[in-house]
Order: structure tokens, then C-alpha cells, then sequence
């Protein structure tokens, strides 16, 4: 039979309230979890000499792939066949967003006659570029105590509007980190996405731009 007391309602309801409340209570506390972002236009490259001089030229980031263990906002580490996230760090966002950033960044603070152009933006490029990332992650590979290497490794096409090739290029950096601490292995992963920006945008500048046939002088009769 079931009661429709409303004093027996109401007190059942008091010791279910209070019984989720003592559940809540004992629940472990967390500890904060660090984020960290990392800006990797810093090692970008002037555009060589041979780039400068060629008329601008527009490339659309085409669709690319990013190592999908490393691709979200936790920080990857391998050690030889064991790969495991550092506890309580992350980055701001996950790391293909960030590195998509950085890329950005590396054309926008280049003089060379390559400019990126983003989505929305006017503008037809003559050029697609593909990047498929296929490594980011910090290796310890001399020892768990020993500061990591950082690996960052991506491969770069260049495609023509025709869909023609225009070149394919892997860019890698290997940069060791100061420490085995987060802060100082987050470093070493903005040299590292620093330097491969920096050698993706001067390869395409010089890639893209229109080679000059060499004029032979006619013999003097």
C-alpha cells in the first residue's frame, strides 16, 4: 500500500537529501590541472634571398592529418614501446589546434612571397598545401629520469591549382628538453613546432615561387 502521509513524504525526501549530501562529502579532491600552450613562431625564418624577389603568391591549407594519440590537449610520452600522458598538465587546447596556429603564425611573420590564407578570407590561391603531422610527442630515450627528446615530424605537399605537384618535403625537429620537469619539456616543444614552422614557410616560399628560365646569350657573330 503506499501512503500519501505528507509528513512521511516529507521525510523521506530529508533522508535522500541528506544521504546525497554524505555521498558528495566523501568524494576524493583533485588536484588542479596545469595548462600550457606553446606559440612555435619564434625560430621562423626569413625568406631566402632566391623567394624575395618573386611575385606573392596565395596557399589555401588544404585538409591534413594529425597523430591521433597526440592530436587532443594531453602531452603525449613514449618510451620505447610504451606511450603514456603526463598527469595533471594539458595543453590550453588541443595540440592540432595549436599547431594549426603556429603554422599561421610562421607565414604571417614571414616576408617571403607566400601568404596563407585562412578560411572566409578573398582570395584564390594558386596553391594547396597538405600537412600530415605524424609525429608530437616527448621520447625518453635515455631513461625515464633522464629529460626527454621532443619529436616533432611532418610532412609537407604542395599541390598546384591544376592539382599538379609542386613539391613534397618531411620536416623534423629533435630538440631535448632542459629538464624532466612540465614546464621545461612544454619549451622544448615550442622550439621544436618553431622550428619546423620556420622551415615549412621558407621550403613553400621557394617552392612556390615561379622559376625564371635562364636567358642563354646568342653568340656574337
Amino acid at each position: 500500500m503506499r501512503s500519501s502521509h505528507p509528513i512521511l513524504r516529507a521525510a523521506a525526501v530529508a533522508i535522500l537529501t541528506g544521504a546525497l549530501a554524505g555521498c558528495v562529502s566523501v568524494l576524493p579532491k583533485s588536484k588542479p590541472v596545469q595548462l600550457y600552450d606553446f606559440e612555435g613562431a619564434r625560430a621562423a625564418s626569413e625568406a631566402p634571398p632566391a623567394a624575395s624577389a618573386a611575385a606573392p603568391f596565395d596557399v589555401m591549407k588544404g585538409v591534413g592529418s594529425f597523430d591521433r594519440p597526440s592530436a587532443g590537449d594531453r602531452i603525449l610520452t613514449k618510451q620505447g614501446g610504451k606511450a603514456a600522458y603526463i598527469g595533471e598538465a594539458r595543453w590550453v587546447s588541443p595540440a592540432a589546434i595549436l599547431f594549426d596556429q603556429a603554422v599561421s603564425r610562421a607565414f604571417d611573420e614571414n616576408r617571403g612571397p607566400a601568404r596563407l590564407l585562412v578560411r572566409g578570407q578573398v582570395g584564390r590561391a594558386e596553391y594547396i598545401l597538405r600537412l600530415d603531422v605524424r609525429d608530437f610527442e616527448a621520447r625518453y630515450e635515455a631513461g625515464p629520469k633522464a629529460p626527454p627528446t621532443v619529436l616533432v615530424r611532418v610532412r609537407a605537399g604542395l599541390t598546384r591549382g591544376d592539382r599538379s605537384l609542386a613539391g613534397e618535403q618531411m620536416f623534423e625537429a629533435r630538440v631535448e628538453a632542459a629538464d624532466n620537469r612540465v614546464g621545461p619539456i612544454t619549451e622544448a616543444f615550442d622550439k621544436a613546432v618553431g622550428q619546423v614552422t620556420g622551415e615549412l614557410v621558407t621550403w613553400t616560399n621557394l617552392a612556390g615561387a615561379p622559376v625564371t628560365a635562364a636567358v642563354t646569350p646568342s653568340p656574337t657573330p
